[in-house]
């Protein structure tokens, strides 16, 4: 099982599309390892976002992504790294397919509404960056047998 990093951006909150956009991972199986809400600073922005530093969407990024109060969860599952960019649909939210979360509630190239990690190695890093060891939780959901195969004793 991995984990990931999702952050519902300023554009979610203020949409009021929060709900919608945790229940689709929460009936797609995926289990929620923490949640908070959170003021992202200048600093913890250009921190996360420092491999896009000098790029022409940057700045606008930074100001963005601190304009208001966002989201932070870590979601645990199969695949849930690749399968989550999948629900999120393209980055940018006029080229996203009709189904997925940008292509259902984004229009604009800059306000896309949601962030995850594209790696193993990128999600274990912005967990790091975005949430302490005692603010994430271990725990079996009552339903992993209906999510996953697990006749075999392994989840398939």
């Amino acid at each position: 099982m991995e984990k990931t990093l999702i952050i519902l951006k300023p554009d979610a909150l203020q949409r009021r599309l929060l709900g919608k956009i945790i229940s689709r991972f929460e009936e797609k199986g995926f289990q929620i390892a923490g949640l908070k809400m959170i003021q992202i600073s200048d600093s913890l922005a250009r921190k996360h976002y420092a491999a896009h530093e000098g790029k022409d969407f940057y700045e606008p990024l930074i100001k963005f992504i601190t304009a208001a109060p966002v989201i932070v969860m870590v979601l645990k599952g199969k695949n849930v790294i690749e399968i989550a960019r999948k629900m999120m649909g393209a980055t940018f939210g006029s080229e996203a397919e009709p189904g997925s979360i940008r292509g259902d509630y984004a229009v604009s190239n800059r306000f896309n509404l949601i962030h995850g990690s594209d790696t193993p190695a990128s999600a274990e890093k912005e967990i790091g960056i975005f949430f302490k060891k005692e603010e994430l939780f271990e725990y079996n959901p009552t339903d992993l047998q209906w999510i996953y195969d697990m006749s075999t004793g392994d989840i398939v």
